[in-house]
Formats: structure tokens, sequence, C-alpha cells
């Protein structure tokens, strides 16, 4: 039986119902009216305003602890563990059960007082102050309230948020995205003035890393647009069967103007294979460049390599 500290349980109890399945099992939320959301498991456990209810049950609660000790059966110890260790195994989710679903609404975590956190995370990685200032003055970056994550914002033409890329900040392994997100809008920083050339990355690390080193070169760091693919992109074993990413096919249509796309996906074999695959497939139309990053595997790699920062655990992307 593990061991769990008192500090941990008060820490447990503090995240809410609603807030651990946004972040550990977005699969199971499902959105039934109003502020109230119920499960997939359970259509009558009712959740709204920090507390639920199984009503067929007859039992209920305030904490994702009393959830998942009264409706999921665990010990206090496995609950706290689960909830504090972030040990959640998702399964899959077959695509079947989204397509009944309806259309999915993004839930984004609640936004912490300071982004203290976020800032030590990213600068401890290389990343210049000017760039993560923009980012959080623009809403593009905050930090979670419960867990201290990183939260990059997508938004849509319109200005509306539709994608949250989660990343840990503490030291931990943990990388996910908002439930509701749409990958079509990832994370991306646009031009400061009208551009017809795309940046294009793995991740919002990337971006920001590539922005330092230009920032660190004297350059413009905001001249051209840049664009995360929210992800490793996996063409089909039959390249010419492959289509495009959603995120850069939607960001081309949303910007018409952009006629030369610059690669910077990871310099290993998935890396490697996915800068291909869109060389091939798109459009004679572009101009596409591959220009992964000159040393390391990603160009926060790169980054550290200049800044003579040590290298991260490769599970930290």
């Amino acid at each position: 039986m593990p061991y769990v500290t008192p500090e941990q349980i008060k820490h447990a109890k503090q995240m809410d119902l609603l807030i651990y399945l946004q972040h550990y099992e977005p699969q199971e939320l499902v959105h039934f009216s109003g502020n109230v959301y119920t499960t997939r498991s359970h259509d009558s456990l009712k959740i709204s305003n920090g507390k639920w209810c199984w009503w067929s049950r007859g039992i209920g609660g305030r904490s994702a602890l009393d959830y998942l000790i009264k409706v999921r059966g665990m010990t206090l110890p496995e609950a706290v563990m689960r909830i504090d260790g972030q040990a959640v195994v998702v399964p899959p989710v077959p695509p079947k059960a989204w397509e009944t679903a309806g259309p999915r609404k993004l839930l984004l975590p609640e936004k912490n007082k300071s982004n203290d956190r976020v800032i030590a995370y990213l600068k401890g990685r290389g990343i210049h102050g000017t760039l993560i200032d923009y980012c959080l003055q623009t809403g593009w970056l905050y930090e979670s309230r419960y867990r201290h994550n990183a939260v990059f914002v997508g938004f849509d033409p319109q200005g509306v948020p539709r994608y949250g890329a989660l990343r840990g900040t503490s030291g931990s392994r943990f990388m996910g995205d908002a439930s509701g997100s749409d990958k079509r809008f990832s994370f991306s920083i646009p031009a400061r003035e009208k551009s017809t050339k795309l940046h294009l990355f793995e991740s919002a690390i990337d971006i920001l890393s590539y922005g330092t080193l230009e920032l660190l070169s004297g350059r413009d760091w905001q001249q051209e647009n840049c664009l995360s693919l929210a992800g490793i992109y996996r063409p089909k074993k039959n390249i010419e069967e492959s289509t495009p990413p959603a995120a850069l096919m939607q960001y081309l249509k949303n910007y018409p103007q952009i006629t030369e796309i610059a690669l910077h996906l990871d310099n290993d074999a998935p890396g490697r294979l996915a800068a291909e695959t869109i060389k091939t497939i798109l459009s004679p139309t572009y101009t596409v460049l591959d220009e992964p990053p000159k040393r390391g595997k990603d160009y926060n790699d790169y980054l550290r390599m200049v800044l003579r920062i040590r290298q991260p655990n490769r599970m930290e992307k």
C-alpha cells in the first residue's frame, strides 16, 4: 500500500472534479447544458458549480478525490497518487464515440493569479523574456491555477480560443491538450506585418526557441509567421496517400497570401519523414524549404546548445 503525506492529501483535495476530468480524462467529460457536465460512464452523475452528485446512487462531493474514492472505488492513497502523481492512463477513444458526441467545446484550465512558474520554466529552457512577455500579454500563454501547467492557446481568425496545449512546469513530464481542442487552430505567432512566409514547427516550445535565436541574432523575430503542428505529423505508409497536417491546411486557408513555407521539424526519423512527406504532397504553388535545426534534435536543443544550457530529458518536449 503506497504511503501519502498529509500535504499530498491536502493538495489533492483542492482539485475539483471538472478540472480533473478536463486535464486527465477529457474523453470521459460530456457537456450536458449550461454549466452542467456529466460523464460518459455515468449519465446520472452531474457536475456543476464546483460540486458533483451521482443522483442514481444518492452520493456526491466536491473534489476529484471524493469522486475517485466514492465512484471509482479507489483507496485514499491510490486516489491521491492518481491526482498528485499525474499517473493517469487514458485508454484511446474510438472515433465513433466522438462522431456521436457532437461538437466539442474548448475547456481551458482556470488561470492562476501569477505566471511565475511558467516564466521560470521557459527561461530555464532558454526562451527570451521578450517572447515570454509578449505571449503572456496577448493571452497566447498563461499558467493554470491547479497544476501550474504552461497553457499555450491557439485562436481562430476571429480571435476565439480553439486550442490549448498543456505542458508541465515543475519537473513533471506531463503533456496534453485541453479538452475540446481543435488542432486545426494550434498555437501560432503571426508576423508583425503582412508576410508571405510561414515557418512550421512541431511544438510551441520550438516556435519560442526559434524566435529567441532570431532575437539573439539581431533579427526581427516577428518578421514572418510561425505555426506549431501541435505534435508529430505522422503520414501514411504510402506518402502519396497522405494528406497535409490539418493545422497547416487551415492556416493556408485562412492566410492565402502565404507562398513560402520553411519546415523546421525535428532532426529524427519521424521529423525527417514528416518534412519529406509535406514537401512531396503539398501543392507546387508553394515554395517549400527544409530547414531543420543545425544541431540537436529540435530547436530547443539547438537553442540550449547555443546558450550552453543543460539539455532536457527527451520526454520534456
